[in-house]
């Protein structure tokens, strides 16, 4: 059986030329995809326009969520930031409104396979999308709970995943669903978003969203494992992103250390934004290892 594979990367302006050198090692590294999505709010859809081309789409946040879900200048920083406000949730974040994004497209895009990558990704390694498919079934990933130390917002998340989702008694689930370069099925994330508005009674947008500590990955996962029974899925651990998620600030050594150390699977590697790294080494750093 053939699938058809979309790529979907929420982005925003300050993530611009990471988000250029994924799209460059997307096109050179990454077979098998339709099209790739970036969605991203309504302001920066101009700027990001020139990375569109015949299969890479601008998608503005406005034609896929709620039109009550309103983006304003955050007034607590000089409107540097911006804030997402509704009756019906509690003030948002970019980061929780780029996991909205993430689920809301599913509703429009004719792609059976969703392929998430984060906008400060790059690929170093060719990957086909067909590897998120075995015996018709897509691939789940997750790894054990007992990896994360059960601090911070992990545990949060997935008990607030599974009170959304209806499960009881809601509990900390012993698998961690979240990382990029992942793939849901679409008709599944349908269905998850049915399941929310049954049980809770509101759009599931207002569901989530009443609480500002939610992941979509974990949502996604344990709709699958505690409401499906894992049906449609199989389980893998293994990471095809190696993810530098927060640290001390890496020198030029270091970064070349991070990025020659990937593991056989590992096609492409994630370094978070905000932790400063210069794009320009980094740039050179990717392409260098990728020629």
């Amino acid at each position: 059986m053939e699938h058809n594979y979309a790529l979907i990367t929420p982005s925003y302006r300050g993530d611009l030329e990471r988000c250029r050198m994924l799209c460059e090692t997307v096109d050179r590294f990454m077979s098998g995809l339709s099209t790739h999505y970036i969605l991203v709010e309504g302001r920066d859809v101009a700027m990001f326009k020139v990375l569109e081309g015949p299969r890479r789409i601008i998608v503005d946040e406005r034609d896929i969520l709620p039109r009550w879900l309103v983006n304003i200048p955050d007034p607590t920083n000089w409107g540097e930031r911006r804030l997402w406000i509704s009756p019906f949730t509690l003030p948002l974040r970019g980061w929780h409104v780029q996991q909205l994004r993430r689920i809301a497209i599913a509703r429009h895009v004719p792609e059976e396979t969703l392929v998430y990558c984060d906008s400060d990704v790059a690929f170093v390694r060719p990957f086909d999308c067909s590897t998120f498919h075995h015996d018709g079934a897509i691939r789940l990933f997750h790894r054990p709970m007992s990896e994360r130390k059960l601090s911070g917002d992990h545990p949060v998340w997935s008990v607030n995943a599974a009170k959304v989702l209806g499960i009881t008694p809601p509990h900390v689930s012993a698998r961690d669903y979240i990382a990029t370069l992942i793939a849901w099925d679409r008709r599944t994330v349908l269905d998850m978003c049915a399941q929310i508005e049954t049980v809770q009674g509101s759009h599931w947008v207002a569901a989530i969203g009443k609480k500002r500590k939610f992941s979509e990955c974990m949502i996604y996962g344990r709709y699958v494992d505690d409401s499906l029974g894992g049906e449609g899925h199989f389980l893998d651990t293994n990471d095809f992103c190696k993810v530098y998620w927060n640290g001390p600030k890496l020198d030029e050594h270091d970064l070349r250390d991070f990025v020659g150390d990937l593991k056989e699977h590992q096609v492409a590697v994630g370094l978070q934004s905000f932790i400063g790294l210069d794009i320009g080494m980094v740039r050179k750093i990717i392409f260098d290892f990728a020629t």
